[in-house]
């Protein structure tokens, strides 16, 4: 089995690359300046000369807020090369594993988001987002929906939190959006473990279970760091305005396959190595 991971100096897919490497099969990951998936021709022209058994997508333009004011570009990553994509891996024989958000719902349901589930972005984003799943699952495809991704290293909400600690007296996190922290780590497992299965295709949702705030984990991580949870305080989404809507709640609901460990359990697993990639940053306390 051959693996082609796409996104390659990216968080998840340094995770998929380590977790790949464990199948002692062949693979190999391309960052965006090997190979640029906006350029239909030459992603048809070496998803068809490798022939890889599997292509796990973790390419994709990720700023949220910026895509407001720049869809069209966020458009060409999240949604045209997913076609093109899968397009090739059609001619190929190959089976393509995209990776999608939470943010493809419009988070006005009290319930888990089943796979199923009638979508409706409520930002640029999340349009983009859901351009790339149905491109995907067009060409009869996987689509993994995640949220709230974390990794070792790289830039996101539990880094920002580890650096806010050691930086400020009180750090105001919002409370009202409900969703689901997951360890990139484990989604990763979760994507070549779909990618090597008998599922069908379709829509696959692989974030880690329970649910929180943005303001819940905030606290936990300042748990972790030995530091005073208190110093951790709740406000609104319009107290902190941005120029990307975001979905109250975008938990979803795993229903189709195995569901990923608690969120909880996830970020007490990873710490060690999230402290040992942060550093000095951690002796908050």
């Amino acid at each position: 089995m051959r693996w082609l991971i796409t996104g390659a100096s990216g968080m998840l897919a340094t995770d998929v690359l380590d977790r790949t490497a464990l199948t002692g099969d062949p693979v190999v990951a391309l960052a965006r300046s090997e190979l640029d998936l906006r350029d239909r021709r030459a992603v048809r022209d070496f998803v068809c000369a490798y022939r890889p058994r599997a292509v796990i997508n973790c390419a994709g333009w990720t700023a949220v807020d910026a895509a407001e004011s720049r869809e069209a570009e966020a458009l060409a990553i999240n949604g045209h090369a997913v076609r093109w994509l899968a397009e090739a891996c059609d001619q190929a024989g190959s089976r393509l594993v995209h990776v999608s958000t939470d943010y493809v719902f419009d988070g006005a349901s009290a319930a888990p988001y089943r796979e199923d589930a009638a979508t409706g972005p409520v930002n640029a984003y999340g349009r983009t987002k859901l351009a790339g799943e149905r491109a995907a699952l067009e060409h009869g495809h996987y689509v993994v929906r995640t949220a709230w991704l974390y990794g070792a290293a790289g830039t996101d909400f539990v880094r920002t939190m580890i650096r806010l600690a050691g930086e400020r007296p009180f750090v105001d996190v919002v409370d009202d959006q409900r969703g689901q922290p997951t360890w990139a780590a484990d989604l990763a497992d979760f994507l070549v473990r779909l990618a090597q299965s008998d599922l069908p295709p379709g829509v696959y949702h692989g974030a880690c279970s329970g649910e929180t705030t943005w303001y819940g984990l905030a606290k936990e991580v300042f748990t972790l760091l030995g530091a005073d949870p208190g110093r951790v305080r709740p406000v609104t989404s319009a107290d902190c305005p941005r120029p990307a809507r975001r979905p109250a709640s975008s938990v979803l609901a795993c229903t189709r396959a195995e569901p990923l460990r608690h969120w909880r359990a996830a970020l007490h697993a990873a710490w060690p190595v999230i402290a040992a990639n942060a550093g000095p940053q951690c002796n908050v306390a």
